[in-house]
């Protein structure tokens, strides 16, 4: 690999010998793979079924290394279902860390473009809620997307600086993840741009923005909740340095030990200044480990530190469906998706949404770009239902065309032309793809219309 000087001359003064060992290129190509998403199916079945070359990721148990440089999983059907994320090995590994388990309340501040949120999702498996939150408009409705082709039916998207949700959420969350906006000197393989915008200025502006989304992710966290920071450089500032800072400023928070998380290497205490922590603690993935690059720190908030008052805020009241709109809500689902019949639902705008039973009121105060599951709209005395919709329980609907990844009818759903329907009787069904959801389509006369979204189709 080629670095920019500034970077090399840093790392060969810290790492001396080391520095050829760790930055060596043992795949001379970047890391590739994919994360499982558990939320569909389990890692042993998409090893079982699929027509790419996987191998175990020592970073997460639900991920595999895919070395296939030629393949392209954004038009792979599994994809598009939803029931894997393309991401680079290493950054599968934060998550993992953090502990979510079902019903807990769980916070993704810097959340774009979903990768680690799917994560956190899969790991709640729809019980307890999921904030994920992206300052940058772009990449939040980036993120929205790809909760929604996953089927996440228990997050509620934010776009918010993340002062804003420590304010009107503080002490909420028993998880909190902040993958923090960084430098980008583990992305040097993988992306051109991220060696010529590099420069002592941005790794002073990522230094500081990272301290201060730290700041506000110790506030949204409660007593006895944990909070796990990553980054994909090894910028000192960025990371033992970071995480030495914050320790100072946060005496109620502890370092948890990862020695025993089974990959990557100890932090570095040359890579703190002249803080004295447990360094090697945190963990670091490095090149040679068959990653991009990797930090990571576990913090745990003491159990008797103060609970913050929760301040009084305006929120608007959700709004109850019509009766007519409530009607035909029903019939639909008595029709398609009878255990949805007795879902929360509420109107937003035209439409009707499925929100999450755990979604706390105080979150109306946010900018919301999306909470629980959109389902549609009624048009002319009918629903006309969403595509997120069938994405989220298309494999719980009553009328499905089932399709397999060998069947050439695939292929033609997703460049978005009409299928013969073999399974699917006449109206709305769902299609899936060895079990998985591939959005709605239409049966009438023995075909089915597609209703795949246009921006989302394999045109080429």
């Amino acid at each position: 690999m080629s670095f920019p000087a500034l970077f090399e001359q840093r790392e060969r003064r810290l790492l001396g010998d080391r520095f050829e060992t760790l930055f060596s290129d043992p795949q001379g190509l970047p890391a590739r793979g994919i994360t499982v998403n558990t939320l569909r199916c389990t890692p042993e079945r998409m090893a079982a079924l699929a027509d790419f070359p996987l191998q175990p990721s020592p970073f997460c148990r639900t991920s595999f290394l895919v070395q296939a440089p030629d393949w392209k999983p954004g038009r792979h059907p599994y994809h598009h279902a939803g029931a894997f994320y393309a991401q680079e090995p290493s950054a599968a590994s934060p998550a993992a860390l953090l502990e979510v388990r079902p019903g807990l309340r769980v916070a993704d501040l810097c959340a774009a473009p979903g990768g680690k949120t799917s994560q956190l999702a899969a790991a709640l498996n729809g019980e307890g809620w999921l904030l994920a939150n992206e300052f940058v408009p772009a990449r939040a409705e980036i993120l929205r997307q790809n909760l929604e082709r996953m089927g996440v039916t228990n997050a509620a998207v934010t776009n918010a600086d993340t002062a804003r949700l420590a304010e009107v959420l503080p002490g909420c969350f028993d998880r909190v993840l902040v993958d923090a906006p960084c430098s980008g000197e583990g992305m040097f393989r993988k992306e051109a741009a991220a060696v010529t915008q590099y420069e002592p200025a941005l790794l002073a502006r990522c230094a500081a923005l990272g301290r201060d989304i730290l700041d506000n992710a110790a506030a949204l966290l409660a007593p006895g909740g944990i909070l796990v920071y990553s980054t994909c450089t090894f910028a000192p500032d960025e990371d033992e340095g970071q995480v030495a800072a914050f320790l100072r400023r946060h005496p109620e928070f502890t370092l948890c030990d990862l020695s025993e998380c089974g990959f990557g290497h100890p932090g570095e205490s040359n890579r703190a200044g002249d803080e004295n922590f447990p360094a090697a603690f945190c963990r670091r993935i490095w090149p040679a480990d068959g990653g991009e690059g990797h930090f990571m720190a576990k913090l745990r908030k003491a159990e008797d530190a103060p609970a913050p008052e929760l301040p009084r805020l305006r929120t608007e009241k959700p709004a109850r469906l019509s009766r007519q709109t409530a009607a035909v809500w029903q019939e639909f689902c008595r029709s398609l998706f009878p255990d949805l019949a007795d879902a929360a639902v509420e109107a937003v705008g035209e439409g009707i949404v499925l929100v999450p039973p755990a979604l706390p009121p105080r979150t109306r105060a946010l900018r919301l770009l999306r909470t629980g599951v959109p389902a549609g709209r009624v048009v002319k005395g009918r629903l006309e239902p969403s595509h997120a919709l069938f994405m989220a329980y298309g494999d719980r609907c009553r009328n499905r065309e089932e399709l397999t990844l060998q069947d050439p009818r695939t292929a033609a759903w997703l460049r978005g032309e009409e299928i013969p329907a073999e399974t699917a009787a006449s109206g709305w069904c769902a299609v899936l793809v060895d079990g998985f959801p591939l959005g709605a389509g239409k049966v009438s006369g023995g075909r089915i219309k597609n209703h795949y979204p246009k921006a989302l189709r394999n045109l080429q």
